[in-house]
């Protein structure tokens, strides 16, 4: 059995999300959007998304979600805490249960002494609840950003149903699948 698509992920999110009578906020840099428009792209999301702040520029972090500035001074924009923030920060912005953040380096260029490819996915949810990954993607720009889709929407899943043990990284192939 092949792993899930990014639509089908989508789909048994916001199927957990309804179920529980909760919503979602996504904060997003290098996806640009591409998680807000998964998610809204199935029937019936209006119920549960609550909305997404595009945040590709590091200001825009700081100043709309709350990223703490020398933080962001310190490490850039790629980094783990700073996905944590944006999590937290999109989910009290947009007032949802949960948050998801997307950051990393899609290329051609390595950013902030990250190489392309280096991408931190979060969610944030309630009672203290979340989770941070860090991925080493491979392939081109399309590629990188519909992995970190795929990522973000399998550890939120993974946070709703319970099953978060997995590996604090993942690293995976060409095709944007996380490997086991």
């Amino acid at each position: 059995m092949s792993a899930p698509g990014p639509d089908d992920a989508a789909a048994e999110v916001l199927a957990a999300l309804l179920g529980r009578g909760q919503t979602v906020a996504a904060a997003e840099s290098l996806t640009g959007g591409l998680v807000a428009a998964r998610l809204t792209e199935a029937p019936g999301a209006s119920r549960t998304v609550r909305g997404a702040v595009i945040a590709y520029a590091t200001e825009v972090k700081r100043d709309v979600l709350g990223v703490n500035g020398p933080l962001l001074d310190a490490r850039g924009a790629v980094d783990a805490e700073v996905a944590r923030q944006m999590a937290r920060g999109v989910r009290t912005a947009l007032a949802a249960d949960w948050g998801i953040a997307t950051t990393g380096v899609a290329g051609p260029d390595e950013q902030d002494g990250r190489a392309v490819g280096t991408v931190f996915v979060a969610v944030a949810g309630p009672h203290g609840a979340g989770a941070v990954r860090e991925l080493s993607l491979d392939g081109d720009r399309t590629a990188i950003r519909t992995g970190s889709v795929r990522a973000v929407l399998a550890l939120l899943l993974r946070e709703l149903t319970g099953n978060a043990g997995a590996k604090d990284t993942e690293h995976n192939g060409g095709n944007g699948c996380l490997q086991p």
